[in-house]
C-alpha cells in the first residue's frame, strides 16, 4: 500500500477523534457508579443531566471557535490549542472534589475536543492523495469509534473494581497523558497543511511539506498536482469572501451540503441508542452487569465496522454511494428495532429479546459502517478552502447541537411513547434519505480542487507555465537555479478555467 507515511500521520492525528469518542463515552458510566454518586454528595438530576448537557454545549462552542480562529492560527496550532485545554480539563474532572469543579472539567474538555473533531478531519482530508483520501480521512472517524469502545470496555471493567473513587476517577485519568502525547507529534513531526500555508501565502513552505507528504509520486507528478493546487487555491482567493452571505451566494450548494450531512448525523438517533441503550437493556429485563458487557460489546461492533469499510469501501465504493446506502439501511433497522421491542420487551421470550438486542447490533453496524466515517470526511471534503474551517465549524456545531435536543428528550420520550421514538428518526433519515439521492454529488478519487466541478463550480486549467513554474520552485527549495525563479515568475500567465 502507498501512503504509509501519510497513513501513521493520520493514526497519531486520530488521537484527537479518540479522545472525543472516549470522554463522551466514558460520562455514561461514570455517573452510574454508586460511589461517584456518594463521593458528589447525591446530585440532583438537573446536576446530573448537566453532565451531558455542559459537555455537549462545550463541543459547539468549541466547533464554532474554529470557524473564527483556525485558519488564523492553522490546523497545527490550532490542535496544540486544543491539547493544553483537553488535557486541563481531563485534570479537573479526574480530579475533582465537588460537583462544580467536575461539571468545570467537562465544559473545557467538551469544548476542546468539540474543536479538535471538526478540525481533524479537515486536517486529514487536505494532507491526502485523491485515491486515498477514503481511507486518510476516515481514520478520524475510527478514533471515535476507537474511543467509544475503549470507553465501553473501561467501564465495564471498573464494575468490577472495589467501591470508592478509583471506580470514577481511574477510567477519567486515562485521559490524561493523550492530549500531552498530541501535542508532542504536532510540535516535532507533523506536517502542517500545504493548503492552508498556500491559502497564508507560505509558497515556498507549503512546496517543502507537500514534497514530504506525496513523497510517493514521482518529480513530475509532484510538479503538476502542486500546480493545480495552487492555482485553484489563488483563483478562489481571489474571489474575496466578506460575510457568511456571501458565502452562501457563491458557495450555496457546498455550504448547505456540509452542514446537512453533520445535522444528518444526529437526527439518525445514534447518539439517542448509543447513550439510552442501558434503559433499552433495562426495558428488555436484562440484569447491571450484562448491560455494561453488551454496551462493550456494542463499541467494540462500531470500531470494527468502521474499520473495514474505511479501509476497504470508501475509497473504492464511494461517499455517496455509503451515505445513501446507510440512511435507507438504518430506516429499515429502526423499524425493526421498533417492532421487536413493543412485541418481546414485556414478556418473558428471551428469544425475541435476542432479537430485539440484534435491532441495536445491526444499528450500529450500518451507522458505524457507513456513516460515522464517511459523513465526517465528506462535510470537510465538499468545502474549498477559504471556507473549509467556516463551514465545517458551523456544521460540527450543527450536530452537537441538534444532539443536545434529541438527547435531552430521549429519557422522557422512551418513558412516554416508548419504542416509537424509533419513527420520529425514520423519518428524519427519510427526509435526508431524499436529499442525499438528489444534492449529494460523488467526491472520491478526485483532489480536493477538483471536487469543484462536482459542485458546478470553475475549476482552473494549469497550463506548461504552470508546472514550469513549479519546476523550479522545487529547485529554488533545494537551492537550485533562483533567477531561472524569478524569471518564470515575472512571465507566468493567469490560469484558464474549465
Amino acid at each position: 500500500m502507498k501512503g504509509w507515511y501519510t497513513i501513521g500521520i493520520a493514526l497519531f492525528a486520530a488521537i484527537g477523534t479518540f479522545l472525543f469518542g472516549f470522554d463522551t463515552g466514558i460520562a455514561t458510566t461514570t455517573i452510574a457508579h454508586q460511589s461517584w454518586v456518594d463521593y458528589m454528595q447525591n446530585p440532583s438530576k438537573g446536576l446530573t443531566g448537566a453532565v451531558v448537557a455542559v459537555y455537549i454545549a462545550g463541543e459547539a462552542v468549541g466547533a464554532l471557535t474554529q470557524t473564527f480562529v483556525g485558519d488564523r492560527l492553522g490546523r497545527i496550532r490550532f490542535m496544540q490549542m486544543m491539547c493544553i485545554i483537553v488535557t486541563i480539563g481531563t485534570i479537573i474532572q479526574t480530579a475533582a472534589v465537588n460537583i462544580g469543579m467536575f461539571l468545570a472539567g467537562r465544559a473545557l474538555a467538551g469544548y476542546a475536543v468539540g474543536g479538535m473533531v471538526a478540525t481533524v478531519p479537515i486536517y486529514l482530508s487536505e494532507i491526502s492523495a485523491p485515491e486515498q483520501r477514503g481511507l486518510i480521512g476516515g481514520i478520524s472517524g475510527c478514533g471515535i469509534s476507537f474511543g467509544t469502545m475503549m470507553s465501553n470496555w473501561v467501564g465495564f471493567a471498573c464494575g468490577y473494581a472495589p467501591y470508592g473513587p478509583t471506580q470514577w476517577r481511574l477510567p477519567l485519568g486515562i485521559q490524561i497523558p493523550w492530549g500531552v502525547i498530541m501535542f508532542l507529534g504536532l510540535s516535532t513531526f507533523m506536517p502542517n497543511s500545504p493548503r492552508q500555508l498556500l491559502r497564508s501565502g507560505k509558497v515556498d513552505y507549503a512546496r517543502q511539506e507537500f514534497i514530504k507528504i506525496r513523497r510517493d509520486l514521482q518529480s513530475h507528478e509532484v510538479q503538476e498536482e502542486f500546480a493545480l493546487m495552487r492555482a485553484q487555491i489563488e483563483y478562489e482567493m481571489s474571489r474575496e469572501i466578506k460575510s457568511y452571505r456571501e458565502v452562501f451566494k457563491l458557495y450555496r450548494h457546498r455550504a448547505l451540503v456540509s452542514i446537512a450531512v453533520q445535522t444528518m448525523t444526529s437526527l439518525t438517533g445514534v447518539n439517542v441508542i448509543q447513550y439510552y441503550q442501558t434503559i433499552l437493556y433495562q426495558s428488555l429485563g436484562i440484569e447491571a452487569h450484562t448491560i455494561l458487557a453488551l454496551a462493550a460489546v456494542y463499541g467494540t461492533i462500531a470500531f470494527t465496522s468502521n474499520v473495514l469499510t474505511t479501509r476497504y469501501l470508501t475509497d473504492q465504493w464511494g461517499r455517496r454511494k455509503m451515505i445513501i446506502a446507510g440512511l435507507a439501511g438504518i430506516i429499515v433497522i429502526e423499524i425493526y428495532a421498533a417492532v421487536m421491542q413493543r412485541v418481546f420487551q414485556n414478556t418473558d421470550n428471551r428469544v425475541g429479546k435476542g432479537f430485539a438486542i440484534l435491532g441495536i447490533y445491526l444499528f450500529v453496524v450500518c451507522y458505524y459502517g457507513m456513516l460515522n466515517s464517511t459523513t465526517w470526511l465528506y462535510g470537510a471534503e465538499v468545502l474549498p478552502i477559504a471556507l473549509r474551517s467556516k463551514i465545517m465549524g458551523l456544521a460540527a456545531a450543527s450536530h452537537f447541537i441538534v444532539n443536545v435536543g434529541v438527547t435531552e428528550a430521549g429519557p422522557s420520550a422512551f418513558a412516554n411513547i416508548k419504542e416509537n421514538y424509533y419513527y420520529v428518526f425514520v423519518g428524519c433519515t427519510l427526509f435526508f434519505l431524499v436529499l442525499a439521492w438528489f444534492y449529494f454529488p460523488e467526491t472520491r478519487r478526485k483532489t480536493l480542487e477538483e471536487i469543484a466541478s462536482a459542485f458546478g463550480d470553475e475549476v482552473v486549467e494549469i497550463g506548461e507555465t504552470d508546472v514550469r513554474r513549479e519546476q523550479l520552485g522545487m529547485a529554488k527549495s533545494i537551492g537550485d537555479d533562483e533567477a531561472g525563479v524569478e524569471q518564470v515568475e515575472e512571465t507566468v500567465k493567469p490560469a484558464g478555467r474549465i
